[in-house]
C-alpha cells in the first residue's frame, strides 16, 4: 500500500508539472490535456484500489492512512476542476482566434435596402406628432379662453339680475312677477353650469386621445 501511495503522489507532482507545459504550450494543448486526463485516471484508478487496502491494514493506522488517501482524492478532484477551467480558457482562444480570422477575410458589403433606415418616414412621422401637440395646445387654449368667457357672462348675468330685482322693486311689481324672473334665472345658471361641464369633460376627453 506505500508503495502505490508513493506511485500516486508522485503521479500527482508530474500532472501538476504537465499543468505547467499547458500554459506555455498552446500549440500542442490537445495532446497535452489528453496527457493530464490519463493521469487523473490513473490517479483514480490507483485511489481505488488504496481504498480496498484499507481494510487489510491494522485498525490502529487505518485511520492515519485512511486520512492520506482523502488527501490524494482531494488532489485528483482539484487536478480534474484545473483541466475544466484550462479547456474552457482553451476553447475561448480558439473562438477569438476564429472570428479574427474572419473579420480579417471578410468582405464588407453595402447594407441590402431592408435594413436601411427610412429617414423620410421618421421626419413624416415626427412632423405629424408635432402637428398633433400643437393641435391639442390650440384646443386647450380654446377651451381655457371658454371657460373666460363664461365666468365673465356669469358676472355680467348677477349684474344684470341685481339691476332687475332693483327695477322691480322701483317699478313695484308683483312678488309672482319677481318669482318668475328669480326662476328663469336658476334655471340660466344650471344651463351655465352644464355647459361648461360639458366643455370642461370635452377638452379633457381630447387632451386623453391625443395622449
Amino acid at each position: 500500500m506505500e508503495n502505490l501511495y508513493n506511485q500516486t503522489n508522485l503521479l500527482i507532482l508530474q500532472t501538476q508539472q504537465t499543468f505547467r507545459s499547458l500554459e506555455t504550450d498552446f500549440s500542442n494543448a490537445i495532446p497535452i490535456e489528453d496527457d493530464i486526463q490519463e493521469k487523473i485516471n490513473s490517479i483514480n484508478s490507483n485511489c481505488e484500489k488504496l481504498d480496498v487496502y484499507l481494510f487489510k491494514i491494522p485498525i490502529d493506522q487505518r485511520q492515519n492512512a485512511k486520512m492520506r488517501c482523502d488527501q490524494l482524492k482531494y488532489d485528483s478532484r482539484h487536478l480534474q476542476a484545473a483541466l475544466a477551467v484550462a479547456k474552457q480558457k482553451r476553447a475561448r482562444r480558439e473562438a477569438a482566434a476564429n472570428e479574427r480570422e474572419h473579420l480579417f477575410h471578410r468582405k464588407f458589403e453595402p447594407n441590402p435596402e431592408v435594413t436601411t433606415i427610412n429617414m423620410d418616414y421618421s421626419i413624416q412621422h415626427q412632423g405629424s406628432l408635432q402637428n398633433s401637440n400643437r393641435g391639442v395646445d390650440e384646443m386647450i387654449s380654446t377651451g381655457v379662453n371658454a371657460l373666460e368667457s363664461l365666468r365673465s357672462q356669469r358676472l355680467t348675468l348677477k349684474g344684470a339680475r341685481t339691476r332687475l330685482l332693483d327695477m322691480a322693486s322701483t317699478l313695484g311689481l308683483s312678488n309672482h312677477t319677481i318669482r318668475l324672473i328669480e326662476k328663469r334665472t336658476s334655471e340660466d345658471k344650471f344651463v351655465l353650469l352644464a355647459g361648461m361641464g360639458i366643455t370642461v369633460l370635452i377638452v379633457f376627453l381630447v387632451v386623453i386621445y391625443f395622449k
